[in-house]
């Protein structure tokens, strides 16, 4: 009975260790450091763009904290970006009869 104990624990020591040896074998082919490198990259991407949320966060209440000091203080409401958007666009100054426009300047030849 006890050789058939230590039969089983051989057995499933050595199947953890080759299960082992094999991950790692893969992860040294080309295939499994690209993957690995994907993985990474992914990682950093993910990162990046919750870091970026956070600063736009940051800004946006930053700006809020701002814009209500201004009006406190002044006591004039500051336009938000919608408000800017939403303000019809002014159209050129109508043109005077009678006279033409200035002419452009022209490049000159290199001869010339």
């Amino acid at each position: 009975m006890k050789r058939l104990f230590w039969l089983g624990v051989g057995l499933a020591a050595g199947s953890y260790v080759a299960r082992r040896a094999n991950a790692a074998a893969q992860a040294l082919t080309p295939a499994g450091v690209g993957a690995n490198l994907a993985d990474g990259l992914r990682e950093l991407g993910a990162g990046l763009g919750a870091f970026g949320a956070e600063v736009r966060a940051g800004m946006n209440e930053r700006e809020q904290e701002l814009s209500a000091m201004v009006e406190r203080q002044t006591g004039a409401r500051l336009p938000t970006y919608v408000d800017a958007l939403q303000e019809p666009a002014r159209s050129a100054p109508p043109a005077v009869r009678g006279r033409r426009p200035a002419p452009r300047a022209r490049a000159r030849r290199a001869g010339a």
